[in-house]
């Protein structure tokens, strides 16, 4: 998943204390505690949405198809090191950003923020710690307001680092956290890097959503078919690793997130394959449907390669957010 824009801000803030409070014998105000995280809301559509290009906005898109929840992608490191910023270089409370987030929400929606992504440099992989880690975790939740964080993992990072800072985020915050991981195949599943990663979560006692990038892998089967089984092998990986867990609880665990129209491949992810994968959502109940992307959920380049800004094929605007939004309802 590729997002393209790349501007440059930062922006720091200092707190200055009042003269009464500093003059001699005067005790300094005891530090107002952070209020308490909201709740993570269940969400079972969340399409990304490459939140560093201008448009389309998020409320564009939800005035457009009455879908409420985006995946925002996505918050990488900076030059600065373990400093969080959109894109690795859009300052993290970015006017234009927050206030879509504003306007979401207004709306009646939520984000789920995303770190990783096909380019970096990784927070993951540039902050020194767990607990360096843990900190540019809470700034992002608290910046976007958000209590849901997805690790999109294209490429290798320190794994027990990570999940060593999200459990510690689980455990203050109740985050929600999912991993969205390579697929190597539609009968194998998971890349083994991507197992590596589950099986350090599981370690680590964090609560995960798996999320695989159901795109870009081999298979030889017509693609809507290929997407549900390299899901359904993906369920048989994660019984190896959460044998304890029960059919049911398994697939709640469970996302699917195609790339939507035209895939680098050359196969092509139509609306009729998207109807596919929904019917068997529902009928499995799994945990969460996304795709890449919003932005591309358009017709406006039918036949052309492989763009950022639309799918590639002949469809209506949106037509795959308003087949997906169905999705548990």
């Amino acid at each position: 998943m590729k997002p393209l824009s790349k501007l440059v801000a930062a922006i720091a803030a200092t707190t200055v204390l009042p003269l009464s409070a500093m003059s001699a014998g005067a005790a300094e105000p005891a530090p107002a505690a952070p209020p308490a995280p909201a709740p993570a809301a269940e969400m079972k559509v969340a399409p990304y949405i490459d939140i560093t290009q201008d448009k389309p906005t998020l409320a564009e898109v939800a005035e457009a198809t009455g879908q409420k929840n985006f995946t925002l992608a996505f918050v990488l490191g900076s030059a600065a090191g373990c400093t969080p910023m959109w894109g690795g270089e859009k300052a993290l409370d970015d006017p234009s950003i927050v206030g879509q987030i504003d306007e979401l929400r207004a709306q009646g929606g939520d984000v789920i923020v995303a770190t990783g992504g096909a380019m970096g440099p990784y927070l993951e992989s540039v902050c020194g710690s767990a607990d360096e880690l843990l900190g540019a975790y809470k700034q992002i939740l608290d910046v976007t307001g958000s209590n849901h964080l997805d690790v999109d993992v294209e490429a290798t990072i320190p794994e027990d680092v990570a999940n060593e800072a999200l459990a510690k985020l689980q455990a203050e915050r109740g985050t929600k956290v999912s991993y969205t991981l390579r697929v190597q195949s539609d009968d194998t599943g998971l890349d083994p890097y991507s197992l590596q990663v589950l099986q350090s979560a599981a370690k680590h006692g964090v609560d995960v959503l798996v999320n695989p990038m159901a795109m870009e892998f081999g298979s030889t089967k017509p693609w809507g078919d290929a997407v549900i089984a390299a899901s359904e092998s993906v369920l048989k990986q994660m019984k190896e690793i959460w044998p304890d867990l029960s059919e049911a609880d398994l697939k709640a665990r469970l996302g699917v997130t195609p790339m939507i129209g035209r895939n680098y491949n050359g196969n092509i992810f139509t609306p009729d394959n998207a109807r596919q994968l929904l019917d068997w959502a529902d009928a499995n109940q799994i945990g969460l449907l996304s795709f890449w992307s919003a932005g591309r959920d358009n017709g406006s380049c039918p036949g052309g390669a492989v763009s950022p800004t639309c799918s590639s094929i002949e469809q209506a605007p949106y037509e795959f957010t308003n087949i997906i939004k169905g999705f548990g309802a």
